[in-house]
């Protein structure tokens, strides 16, 4: 396992690089690449992200400008925030076996690269992406706009359980480079699409609860999206709502990305470990925010995911 000024000696000594982002990408896989990417670049080498197909309208914007073209040939390939290999969209999965450095922050992450870099404690990969990048060079306003926004997205606009005195240190270093985290606050945190609240709406009809109201959970079938007329855009962090319900803490959000093919987004309180909850059913990710995927119908996917919920936690009442 290196460490952080390993990490950042192997960058040195990498050129033509392609950085990977994973499935369903959010800010912060999003957010470290592009970081990275104009790290890479303020050092003379040429460095591109891999085209991600499930870009939401939110995240493309810090994408874009480093979109490697078609024709790009790379010497060297790195993951960013990917804790599995099946967290790889289809035109990455060429690359699986040539991964040269994986950089994550997952309790999960499976150490597929070459070489590997985790930092679990850190509440967002931009985190451990801020401090590798400072072992580069100056963190200049184009590597701290990315980087604020894999941090704050991760953290819940830095509400969530997993913010740290450190995620402050690092916002705050961010900020004081001259970037617009007002726009990104406003843009993920304050604003929602009228079909984003009709979902929302949607969901909370719909809400089943168990575990003496413990334990919600929340369904998006394809026939809800459909109904809607919601984008990817729209379905953005769903998993979030659950977690606002007085007297839950463990909120489940169940996305139907093909028919009988669930996305279950599990985010818990203290009592429930999540990636040891996903675990049981393939999947991981953090002590209070971890997925998995279940094939089957949604009402054996929901009694698969409720199964694990009671294996989970201590006091689970059926």
């Amino acid at each position: 396992m290196l460490t952080v000024s390993e990490t950042a000696a192997l960058l040195r000594s990498f050129d033509n690089v392609l950085i990977l982002t994973h499935v369903r990408p959010d800010g912060d896989t999003v957010g470290c690449a592009a970081a990275l990417c104009a790290g890479l670049r303020a050092l003379g080498k040429t460095a591109y992200l891999l085209p991600n197909p499930e870009l939401t309208d939110t995240t493309a914007p810090y994408f874009r400008p480093y979109e490697a073209p078609a024709d790009f040939l790379p010497d060297k390939v790195v993951s960013t925030d990917i804790a599995t290999l099946g967290l790889l969209p289809e035109n990455a999965k060429r690359y699986a076996g040539r991964i040269d450095l994986a950089i994550d922050h997952h309790p999960s992450f499976e150490h597929f690269g070459a070489a590997n870099i985790v930092r679990p404690e850190a509440a967002a990969c931009g985190e451990l992406m801020y401090s590798i990048l400072a072992h580069l060079g100056p963190i200049t306003a184009e590597m701290a706009l990315p980087l604020y926004v894999a941090v704050s997205t991760d953290t819940g606009c830095f509400a969530y359980g997993n913010t740290t005195a450190n995620t402050h240190a690092v916002a705050a270093a961010l900020m004081s480079t001259g970037i617009d985290y007002h726009t990104v606050n406003k843009v993920f945190f304050r604003t929602k699409s009228r079909k984003r609240m009709q979902l929302e709406g949607a969901m909370l009809s719909t809400a089943e609860f168990y575990d003496r109201d413990r334990v919600a959970v929340l369904s998006v079938p394809i026939s809800l999206m459909e109904k809607v007329g919601a984008t990817e855009s729209d379905a953005e962090d769903l998993s979030a709502l659950g977690g606002q319900i007085e007297g839950v803490d463990c909120a489940i959000t169940m996305r139907e990305l093909r028919p009988d093919v669930w996305k279950m987004s599990v985010r818990t309180g203290a009592r429930i470990n999540a990636t040891q909850m996903c675990g049981l059913l393939g999947g991981g990710g953090h002590a209070a925010a971890a997925g998995c995927t279940v094939e089957a119908p949604w009402a054996e996917a929901k009694r698969q995911i409720l199964a694990a919920a009671a294996q989970t936690a201590p006091d689970y009442e059926s």
